[in-house]
């Protein structure tokens, strides 16, 4: 039973709510409160003015919780103690500015900043979709729409992909989903296979530039910057940007929705979709699902409230028996390989692990390692890194409080050739970068490239 004592609004209001839930009493004082209005499960005491609290026509029976929300009901001099002394085990809610151990105390200012926010972030999330919807309707009929992921996208991109390319579809346009570099991870391929995401891989330049030719609408999900970790080309504009990442320059396109409130591009699409006249369905909500969980770490990193709007409003049609599919898919030989290696040949400083990767045949399993190695006793930083098709490949995890893993390795790597977010980042290095430092051309090439690649991630990390 929930008990109440107020007779404003906000007190009839959560009358009404918790009374849904259990049985509940609302007491206030007559003149105030809406005596003649039929609350069901909710029983109304209609006090002629204020009384002690030892004076109320309450049973004994201990509530599950009291909500005090105002001062007139009881007259007693220290209202709050004496509903302390009678309910001593009772979890007392209040609004009251009170000082004292023992109670729930929720400014009504508060309350009300984030009710603002959250209408706020509901008009946006509106009026984005309405941006989005809008610019769609402007397309030609039947056009040609490539969707640009980064290379060897993760669940993200190609979740948010898969979005985009429905949405599209739903308005009677044809598209298509590319990148650049692979999809090894066991996970990803999963994902791919489980959901049917119709994902072409481009590597030659001139299968690049003529698709961009065919195209009607460019649109570049979870990258915000052509060239950078992504096969569009640096002088191409796209028409439409989709992206979650944080952003030090300008963006470019006819339509650039670029927010970093949100921890996953996925959170993003669905938030707009949400707020659409599109007809999800289980394939676009498990994609999303699975690209939000895995952005954000299962919610073990770095989200917000966002995320789990986004995710809560998805779950009704997501198929719990792809999902996990997806989710536990047979881990490859190679895989293990590379934990083997890695586990063998990593090295400590101080609260940073640096875990070379040598014969690297599963890039993706780097990241795997490094989620994998972070929750050792003592440490506070990963790095995996291995070599593979003329580049450095790596994986960063941190959990350092006043480090940004993205900003570190963006400053370190320029050109886009490596960033992320504060917790986790990654890259791609070409051997080109240390040409300076080696002879790529002598025969322990390998090893000297590994050797200074360690030492530039220790300067990195440890400076």
């Amino acid at each position: 039973m929930f008990l109440i004592f107020g007779s404003s609004g906000l007190g009839l209001r959560l009358a009404k709510w918790c009374s849904t839930r259990k049985p509940c009493t609302l007491i206030g004082l007559a003149e105030d409160l809406p005596i003649g209005e039929i609350l069901e499960d909710c029983e109304i005491v209609a006090l002629p003015s204020s009384l002690p609290l030892a004076d109320l026509p309450l049973t004994n029976n201990s509530p599950t919780a009291i909500l005090y929300l105002d001062t007139k009901s009881i007259s007693d001099s220290q209202p709050l103690e004496a509903i302390k002394r009678k309910w001593p085990k009772t979890p007392i809610l209040t609004t009251i500015a009170i000082e004292g151990d023992g109670y729930d105390l929720i400014s009504i200012d508060d309350i009300s900043f984030s009710a603002m926010q959250d209408r706020i972030r509901g008009w946006e999330r509106k009026e984005g979709a309405i941006t989005l919807e809008n610019y769609i309707s402007t397309i030609s009929d039947n056009s040609k729409v490539t969707i640009f992921c980064h290379d060897n996208p993760d669940p993200d991109a190609l979740a948010s992909a898969l979005a985009m390319s429905e949405l599209f579809a739903s308005h009677g346009h044809s598209s298509q989903i590319v990148h650049g570099g692979t999809i090894e991870h066991h996970q990803n391929q999963a994902m791919v296979r489980e959901l049917a995401i119709p994902v072409r891989r481009l590597i030659l330049d001139w299968e690049i530039t003529d698709l961009i030719k065919e195209s009607d609408i460019i649109v570049a999900v979870d990258f915000h910057r052509p060239g950078a970790n992504n096969i569009m080309p640096t002088n191409c504009i796209p028409h439409i940007i989709i992206d979650h990442h944080t952003v030090d320059d300008s963006v470019t396109a006819d339509l650039a929705m670029v927010s970093s409130e949100y921890s996953s591009t996925s959170s993003m699409v669905a938030s707009l979709l949400m707020s659409s006249d599109f007809a999800m369905n289980s394939r676009v909500a498990t994609a999303l699902a699975f690209g939000i969980k895995t952005d954000t770490l299962g919610f073990t990193r770095n989200f917000n409230a966002v995320d789990v709007r986004a995710l809560l409003w998805i779950n009704a049609w997501v198929d719990k028996d792809k999902l996990r599919a997806i989710e536990m898919p047979p881990r490859s030989i190679a895989a293990l390989e590379s934990f083997s290696n890695a586990l063998s040949d990593k090295q400590q400083i101080d609260k940073l692990i640096l875990a070379p990767v040598h014969n690297l045949t599963d890039r993706d399993s780097l990241a795997q390692i490094a989620d994998f190695l972070l929750p050792t006793e003592g440490i506070d930083t990963v790095i995996t890194y291995g070599l593979r098709r003329s580049k450095v490949i790596l994986s960063v995890r941190s959990n350092k409080a006043d480090f940004h893993v993205g900003k570190a390795l963006s400053r370190a790597f320029p050109d886009g050739l490596a960033g992320g977010h504060k917790s986790l980042g990654g890259g791609q290095i070409p051997l080109d970068f240390f040409a300076q430092q080696a002879d790529l051309d002598e025969p322990h090439y390998h090893k000297i490239v590994m050797d200074r690649t360690k030492q530039l991630l220790e300067d990195i990390f440890t400076n």
